[in-house]
């Protein structure tokens, strides 16, 4: 009893002292953190802090404001027709509109990237939002609830798509996390265009009941695209003519104004604000004509004032909402990030994809909490600051302002507002996007590759949805570029340069016979290994049967006179077979794995087999380690620094062997 006492007495000493040494070890990484890097750590995570300070008022707030101005119409607008998308009431897109932003504003690195309501997170978000809460359901009733004064439907539906929105976020958090902001280098461009055109074309699918003032069902899943269209196409008798005419004039005057003002940019100070001019017009004439009541025209609404007070998501639901919380977290960072990064390039500046990953999450999160959904970065407003000369986030607050305006006073004014004409400003919106399909001959011309890839993403889009058309896209490329690379040239024959020539100046013509330089451009992996095999070999069987074929004529092209002086016949006597020496350039193998390094293990003993010197030269040591282990022969000159280094080891080698058959002819 006692020995056992004894030893739990030595265990609870023991565990103790390494808890205690694991407290000083933490103790003393945390006291030897100074001020400057707390500093350089908030500026990290916190880029208003670094560029805020530097914000010059005289040159940027001008430009600013006129983009922030332009921008908020942008804002207003998109943001109720994507909140009618993501099947939820429209003021909840205002909200989409102001919190995102301002959360941006202070974690994200792209100065000209507006974030807020997005086409293709709501179109996700809707997904969830019919499923969990369809429309005319039994389990939810009509009464007014809470300070906004919707119904407990809207309510619950709005629930569905704040929880979509929260489990969005926290997954783009667990991916910063991680650190997994580097892994966009699997989002190849042909992917990103050919998906976000998919989902622009799904997007306008989605306002076609809208244009032609029709009452139909929510349709989705597989081919949902296409059933939409036979389903408007047996029921167009059923379109409203007044919602028809309007939504014509409308995207009429949209293009033609739009294309004045891209037109005649250089000549005008400012943009002819069309959207929210259309808003007003068609606004009045709906209130004067009565629209609604009098021809059908289908309205926006009444829209509650204020914001609400802050209430967490249904949690009980995230595990019912699983895809489209990754499917808004996955699409919506790639949207985000390739905005980023074109805003980035054009303006001269840096972002940093992990930082971009917790700006997302946290645009996500919070909102969510406030009756948000799912936001990402948005093309079409981006445009309008790049269009407007926009120098940094303080544009995306100064519509943010002009938004809290609408959402405190001007809102109840959009009441009037036709559905038709709000679904018009969001079908150009998207020519952006739309003209994408401009890149198909960009693809054609510089890589057919990248030509299927976008095609079949598309098809991919389209007929199922963007998450699943993005999937598809990033597997594809990927398994095309692997089938690429096992097929890819893996060396070439280096010619003599002038360099060498100069270099080995004075020997003679025979020796550049007799040594081949060749260069392995490319990693060795299992994907490339045997192509690698069978190219050298293969180029190895053509260079020594040259080689072969030049003795046999020197051969006979070089009698030796053993006759005597009385003329007779001079006998051909063969010459000394010469060596034939193979250098293979391995710098360009930056990484390889056990596949690759036993392949080229193999192939140099298979050539010393064949009575080829193989000298190896540019491998690091790791490279020179791993091939020694897999049993290629550790002589210092096998191994050379470079080809330099193998062709001046040669020449010694060379004059040394000249200089005794000289001594040995001499003293025969």
């Amino acid at each position: 009893m006692s020995r056992s006492i004894r030893k739990g007495r030595i265990k609870s000493i023991m565990h103790r002292s390494k808890r205690q040494r694991w407290v000083s070890s933490t103790w003393e990484r945390v006291s030897s953190i100074g001020l400057p890097d707390v500093a350089l750590w908030f500026r990290r995570r916190l880029p208003i802090l670094e560029w805020a300070p530097k914000y010059s008022v005289r040159e940027s707030l001008l430009p600013d404001t006129v983009s922030g101005l332009m921008l908020s119409v942008q804002q207003v607008t998109q943001g109720l027709a994507f909140a009618v998308m993501s099947s939820v009431h429209p003021v909840f897109g205002l909200y989409g509109s102001f919190f995102p932003p301002l959360i941006y504003a202070v974690f994200g690195m792209g100065r000209h990237l507006v974030t807020g309501t997005f086409a293709i997170t709501s179109l996700i978000s809707a997904s969830a939002v019919e499923r969990l809460v369809p429309p005319y359901s039994g389990n939810v009733s009509n009464s007014s609830l809470g300070p906004l004064g919707l119904s407990e439907f809207e309510m619950q539906r709005i629930g569905v798509a704040a929880a979509v929105t929260f489990l969005g976020g926290i997954i783009q958090i667990c991916l910063f996390v991680c650190n997994l902001g580097c892994a966009t280098f699997l989002l190849s461009e042909p992917v990103v265009s050919s998906m976000t055109t998919g989902a622009a074309t799904h997007v306008v699918t989605s306002q076609v009941k809208y244009l032609l003032g029709m009452k139909m069902p929510y349709i989705s899943g597989p081919l949902g695209m296409f059933n939409i269209y036979i389903y408007i196409l047996k029921n167009i008798t059923t379109a409203t003519v007044a919602a028809v005419i309007t939504s014509v004039i409308c995207l009429v005057v949209l293009v033609l104004v739009k294309e004045l003002n891209q037109r005649y940019k250089s000549r005008i100070k400012m943009e002819i604000p069309i959207d929210l001019i259309l808003i007003i017009l068609t606004s009045l004439v709906c209130y004067f004509i009565n629209m609604e009541h009098n021809y059908n025209v289908e309205v926006v609404g009444l829209l509650p004032k204020g914001i609400p007070i802050p209430q967490a998501p249904p949690m009980g639901i995230l595990s019912d909402i699983v895809v489209e919380g990754f499917s808004v977290a996955l699409v919506g960072y790639t949207v985000s990030i390739f905005l980023a990064y074109n805003s980035a390039k054009k303006f001269k500046y840096s972002v940093d994809e992990n930082q971009e990953l917790l700006a997302n999450g946290l645009t996500n999160v919070i909102p969510s909490f406030l009756f948000c959904i799912p936001n990402a970065g948005a093309p079409a407003r981006s445009f309008v600051l790049f269009s407007n000369g926009a120098k940094s986030q303080v544009a995306s607050l100064i519509s943010c302002v002009i938004v809290l305006l609408v959402i405190y006073f001007i809102g109840p004014f959009l009441c009037w507002l036709p559905m038709c004409a709000l679904a018009s400003i969001i079908v150009v919106a998207l020519k952006g996007m739309l003209i994408q399909f401009n890149d198909l001959k960009k693809y054609w011309n510089v890589d057919k590759v990248d030509w299927v890839i976008w095609i079949c993403t598309y098809v991919f889009t389209i007929c199922f949805a963007a998450n699943i058309g993005l999937l598809f896209g990033v597997l594809f490329s990927i398994a095309l570029g692997m089938l690429r690379l096992s097929r890819a040239k893996t060396l070439h024959l280096v010619h003599w340069d002038a360099e060498y020539n100069k270099m080995l100046e004075g020997l003679n013509s025979g020796f550049f016979q007799t040594v081949k330089i060749v260069s392995v451009g490319m990693p060795l992996f299992f994907l490339n290994a045997k192509k690698f095999q069978a190219d050298l070999l293969k180029m190895n069987d053509k260079l020594t049967g040259n080689f072969v074929r030049k003795q046999k004529t020197d051969l006979l092209l070089s009698p030796v006179s053993n006759g005597d002086s009385n003329g007779e016949a001079p006998i051909l006597q063969p010459q000394r077979s010469q060596s034939y020496t193979l250098i293979l350039d391995c710098s360009g193998i930056t990484c390889y794995d056990y596949t690759g390094v036993t392949i080229l293990t193999q192939i140099c003993l298979e050539l010393k087999g064949q009575g080829t010197t193989v000298l190896l030269t540019g491998c690091n040591d790791s490279l020179v380690k791993a091939l020694q282990y897999c049993g290629l022969e550790s002589k210092s000159q096998t191994f050379l620094d470079s080809v330099n280094s193998a062709l001046s080891s040669l020449h010694v080698q060379t004059s040394q062997t000249s200089t005794l058959e000289a001594i040995n002819t001499t003293s025969v």
